[in-house]
């Protein structure tokens, strides 16, 4: 016989479930510290590129910086136009943003913008 009254309902409670997570993928983030590993740069130094826009980096939840993949090769082109061309580090700024504009304009070009009579025209000043 059933103690259960019609109409009724019956909640039972189970413990929480902890699980494991185990990282099936490799991170999509490098750490100062790997950064500066792997570039033989002073972590220092990846910082003051930071703050002046030579390269991109984002905080994690415990506010340390982090970055993409491809920051060591970032700061080689940084550090090739510092060492090979003698630049400052303000003005290798200008240089980078100016040679991603060159990559750009060649993309487009090789796209489909070869195939007209008339160049691409960007909508973007020209002094930007």
């Amino acid at each position: 016989m059933s103690t259960h009254v019609p109409g009724t309902v019956t909640v039972t409670r189970h413990p929480p479930v902890t699980s494991v997570h185990y990282e099936l993928v490799p991170a999509r983030r490098l750490s100062l510290e790997t950064v500066a590993g792997r570039t033989g740069l002073h972590p220092d130094l990846i910082r003051r590129f930071v703050a002046l826009g030579l390269i991109d980096a984002e905080r994690d939840a415990a506010g340390r910086l982090v970055f993409a993949l491809d920051a060591p090769a970032a700061l080689a082109r940084v550090e090739r136009l510092h060492t090979g061309l003698c630049l400052n580090y303000a003005s290798i700024g200008l240089v980078l943003d100016l040679l991603d504009r060159i990559n750009r304009l060649e993309a487009e070009l090789r796209r489909g913008g070869a195939r007209s009579a008339e160049p691409p025209r960007s909508e973007e000043p020209p002094w930007t």
